[in-house]
C-alpha cells in the first residue's frame, strides 16, 4: 500500500468532469474564435457538454482516481 496519495493529471482536471453515473463529461470544441462563419446550427450544438465513449472513459478514470 504506497503512502503517498496518486496524483491527478492538472490537463485532465480541467478538461474533464463526471456525471453522477461515472460518466466523463467533456466540453466540445472549436468554439472559442472564428465564430463568425460557422453555421448557428454548429455553434448551438458546441454549447453542449459532450459525454465521452465508454473506450476513451478507462483513459480519464485513471488520469483522475479521485474524480
Amino acid at each position: 500500500m504506497p503512502k503517498t496519495k496518486m496524483k491527478s493529471n492538472s490537463g485532465a482536471k480541467k478538461r474533464f468532469s463526471f456525471t453522477a453515473t461515472g460518466k466523463v463529461k467533456f466540453k466540445k470544441a472549436k468554439h472559442s474564435h472564428i465564430l463568425t462563419h460557422k453555421d448557428t446550427k454548429v455553434k448551438r450544438k458546441m454549447r453542449q457538454t459532450g459525454i465521452l465513449p465508454p473506450e476513451d472513459e478507462r483513459r480519464v478514470h485513471r488520469m483522475l482516481p479521485y474524480g
